[in-house]
């Protein structure tokens, strides 16, 4: 498709000046006629105003802005008003002659350029359609480029810097439809060929999850972003679309016990194993690589729950040189304190549910690489679903305008907290990355900016006791999440492992006394004081 941003002339309509006494005989403001032919349109209003018009009110259009109206009477709910009333218009009374303008018309016409902020491209037909590509020099185009910072970023990339949404309101629109409608089939044809941008259906592509995908792009460096209905589908999708059948994997011991589940129980029906390593053991995963034709090395990266780290640059450049590809789950680190991608990484995965939506109130997850990669689950994921949902999309895109500021809280409190914890004599152990006792703490310094807002610790006591300190905590919600601006706490041994025995849970090193606490944006002072009279209740 080429791209033309100056071949068509300026887009312009016409106000007139209308008084304010402007009334028909009853009173009511006159009802506007609407006329078009091939070269423009025209709204005329009746000659019966009190205006000192002497002539009938016309608003004149340039040939192709009924179409962008009409475009936002679809997709632009902010501008539905005036967009209905043209579009329909335009729709009832399409292809009436011109009708030739009096001079005294002429005179009461006044034309205004509006800046062009989209390109155009041109179609297999010679006609120019809008595209989602900010036009070079555009406003658009100019804020996109004036982003560097992450802040600013979660802010503005992927909406003001081009969104594919007829709109001039500062959010971004939710568009629900299931479907995308062609003017005629040449048009249909055209986009089977590539000369048409649509997203054809609604599991292919929506114009709000669009706009979300290019601002995590932004965030993760990434050529492509593709979001999904969730994190655990976001790491199906990928292993299945990625990892061929009888292919083998190299994952660790640490991880979501869901992924684990699914790496166990399931991609053994297709023929794929599996190689299970220690995040530090890079002598396993050595070996892993030169016995086994490997596919994929898939880890995460702080891990859940014990948060360990895996040098991503090291395990990238050691995974390449035997060709098998890298797939970090960053989900406990967020874009704001690690970039996994730039340290070598082919694919950085997100549960959308935990930092990125960051409200505890929208389930979604996300896969972010290269075009080559992203490209390949997403014809997966058009062909088994796992769709986003649109107003899901449009909660993590304000969600992830207050990423930065909530994730640099929740890191802060996190690191105070986790010190504190470890000096406090009813806390056996501490799990922070942010701290000099974490066995990949070195690391974690090396790759992150900040160490995150979970802490994981073992109280001094069995089952019952630490049941009976979370129970005394009036802060935190009990629930298997994180990452939100509320506090949430959990015991693992109760919420993700119940169904397996003492012994079983600790093969997983998961023990009866561990609590992950997810540190919200609640103030510092109010959290230490509340794990304070808990810890005294035990």
């Amino acid at each position: 498709m080429a791209v033309s941003s100056g071949c068509c002339p300026p887009k312009f309509f016409s106000v007139p000046a209308v008084a304010s006494d402007c009334r028909g005989d009853s009173g009511a403001t006159p009802r506007p006629e609407f006329s078009s032919g091939a070269a423009s349109s025209r709204l005329l209003f009746p000659r019966r105003c009190t205006s000192s018009l002497s002539s009938a009110l016309i608003l004149r259009f340039p040939p192709n802005f009924v179409r962008q109206l009409s475009t936002k009477a679809r997709r632009n709910c902010s501008n539905i008003g005036v967009a209905q009333i043209v579009a329909a218009s335009w729709s009832n009374n399409h292809g009436l002659p011109e009708t030739p303008l009096s001079a005294a018309d002429a005179a009461a016409t006044v034309e205004i350029p509006v800046e062009a902020d989209v390109a155009n491209l041109t179609c297999g037909n010679g006609t120019s359609v809008q595209s989602q590509i900010p036009a070079a020099g555009s406003k658009a185009a100019t804020a996109a480029a004036s982003l560097s910072f992450d802040g600013s970023l979660a802010v503005h990339a992927g909406e003001r810097a081009g969104r594919g949404i007829t709109t001039d309101a500062i959010t971004t629109p939710v568009v629900n439809t299931s479907a995308y409608w062609f003017k005629n089939s040449n048009e249909l044809i055209d986009f089977k060929e590539g000369r048409h941008a649509s997203f054809e259906y609604g599991r292919y592509g929506n114009p709000t999850t669009k706009a979300l995908e290019e601002k995590m792009s932004a965030l993760e460096k990434a050529e492509s972003t593709l979001f999904v209905s969730s994190g655990m589908y976001a790491s199906v999708g990928m292993l299945t679309a990625l990892v061929p059948a009888g292919g083998h994997i190299v994952t660790t011991a640490d991880c979501y016990r869901k992924t684990r589940i699914f790496i166990q129980n399931e991609l053994p029906k297709m023929g794929i194993s599996a190689t299970v390593t220690d995040p530090a053991d890079m002598d396993s995963l050595k070996r892993a690589l030169d016995q086994n034709n490997v596919s994929l090395f898939f880890t995460e990266s702080p891990t859940n729950p014990f948060l360990r780290c895996v040098d991503i640059e090291f395990v990238s450049k050691l995974c390449h040189s035997k060709g098998a590809l890298v797939c970090i789950d960053a989900t406990f680190a967020s874009p704001v304190n690690q970039k996994a991608l730039t340290l070598g990484a082919d694919i950085v995965l997100h549960s959308a549910t935990k930092f990125i939506g960051g409200h505890n109130d929208v389930l979604g997850g996300c896969l972010s690489g290269s075009e080559e990669l992203i490209s390949k689950i997403r014809q997966y994921h058009h062909v088994i679903g796992g769709v986003l949902n649109p107003n899901a999309a449009y909660m993590i895109l304000r969600g992830m305008k207050t990423l930065h500021l909530r994730v640099q809280q929740q890191n802060h409190t996190a690191l105070r907290m986790a010190q504190f914890l470890e000096e406090h004599p009813k806390i056996t152990r501490v799990y922070y990355p942010g701290l000099p006792s974490h066995p990949e703490h070195h690391i974690a310094k090396q790759q992150m900016t900040g160490f995150g807002g979970v802490v994981s610790f073992e109280v001094a006591g069995d089952l019952r006791t630490t049941m009976k300190f979370i129970d005394s905590l009036k802060i935190p919600y009990i629930a298997p999440s994180f990452g939100g601006c509320e506090s949430i706490v959990d015991q693992p041994a109760i919420m993700s492992y119940w169904d397996l025995s003492s012994s079983e849970r600790a093969t997983y090193g998961i023990k009866d006394n561990l609590v992950r606490f997810s540190f919200g944006v609640e103030d510092f002072e109010d959290l230490k004081a509340d794990i304070i009279q808990a810890l005294e209740s035990i």
